[in-house]
């Protein structure tokens, strides 16, 4: 969705959402509404300078799997790319951030999540790390991944408040990242889910998501939802 609707009362978000599904087809309209009420903000992704268009691709299609709406993308050094074929289509269903604005991208990203009250979780092994099991999953949290070859940066360990690894008990001392992040979201989602934490989006971020996900599946939505900012001026 190129034309931007932020300014827009909640009351003429929802006016326009109406008129955007008054374009799909009821069977879609209702998919719409049983992934939406799945969908969480309470576990968030961090992926600093992610570059295998493979890797990179795998975790987004995990991530809508899994029901997280927003991924946080920290491009210092390489650019995240998507390899389509991988990534199925996810991409268009998830709300994407990318930080590499300023000198600093990885602090930018973790201080801006940090604002909004998360807890920032290195999947890294550190001294007195948590597990899948035993991560407590009450408070909102970010889950942080680094490259394959280097790992997580100094600075975003530094800015961690908790680290996170996964018990392995073979030579291998590592697995891949995309591997890394289902197996994560996996539990962590799970544990979430049956847990008493109120992690549904609420009403206002709903409509937000629905309304990018309407513009993304009706052709010619932006000259849709330029028609309507025209007759609606915020």
């Amino acid at each position: 969705m190129s034309v931007s609707i932020e300014n827009l009362d909640p009351e003429k978000k929802l006016e326009l959402l109406e008129q955007l599904e008054g374009c799909i087809t009821q069977e879609r309209k209702a998919r719409f509404s049983e992934i939406i009420s799945l969908r969480t903000r309470h576990i968030t992704i961090i992926l600093e300078d992610i570059y295998q268009p493979h890797n990179a691709s795998a975790v987004l299609r995990s991530c809508d799997c899994f029901g997280i709406q927003d991924v946080h993308i920290i491009e210092n050094r390489n650019k995240y790319e998507v390899n389509p074929d991988v990534a199925l289509g996810s991409a268009k269903w998830l709300t994407l951030y990318k930080y590499n604005k300023t000198a600093s991208n990885t602090a930018a990203c973790i201080m801006s999540m940090k604002d909004k009250g998360y807890r920032i979780v290195a999947t890294s092994p550190h001294k007195n790390d948590y597990t899948p099991s035993s991560l407590p999953v009450e408070g909102k949290f970010a889950l942080l991944f680094g490259t394959e070859l280097q790992g997580l940066s100094e600075e975003a360990i530094s800015l961690s408040d908790e680290f996170l690894r996964i018990p392995m008990f073979g030579f291998t001392e590592s697995l891949n990242i995309s591997v890394s992040a289902a197996i994560l979201l996996n539990t962590l989602s799970s544990r979430l889910r049956n847990s008493g934490v109120a992690w549904p989006l609420d009403e206002d971020q709903k409509i937000d998501v629905l309304l990018r996900w309407n513009a993304a599946t009706v052709h010619s939505s932006d000259a849709i939802i330029r028609d309507f900012l025209k007759k609606n001026p915020a």
